[in-house]
């Protein structure tokens, strides 16, 4: 029986997949998933934005709960602008956040004003 909305997926079906916002504009895809090792949650989604061929992505962290899934499309929705994206806290592909903790996942809810998963505990 084939499910057209499941609710438990591999990470691997969602990493490389293209993000886009509610214009249909590309704004990346994702390059990994953050899991809370407490909680089991993820905390957050690697974004890759900008760049050619690798060269000058730049990464951000985009709270999962950010991040509708498209199943038709195999693709997530994220509700922001590029110009908004382009704003937003990133960081280097050769440099992402030693040991990030609940206040950089704060700073990223707060950023795409969504509650942090652990809040709605």
């Amino acid at each position: 029986m084939r499910q057209d909305n499941p609710q438990i997926m591999s990470a691997s079906t969602m990493i490389g997949n293209k993000v886009e916002n509610a214009a249909g504009e590309n704004l990346g895809e994702v390059k990994e998933l953050m899991i809370d090792r407490d909680t089991g949650d993820v905390a957050y989604a690697v974004l890759s934005f900008g760049g050619f061929l690798g060269l000058g992505d730049k990464l951000f962290a985009i709270p999962w709960r950010a991040l509708e899934l498209d199943t038709e499309r195999h693709s997530f929705r994220l509700g922001v602008d590029k110009d908004r994206l382009k704003d937003a806290p990133g960081f280097d592909k050769d440099d992402w956040p030693r040991n990030p903790d609940r206040t950089f996942v704060d700073q990223i809810h707060k950023y795409y004003d969504i509650q942090p998963y652990y809040a709605a505990r």
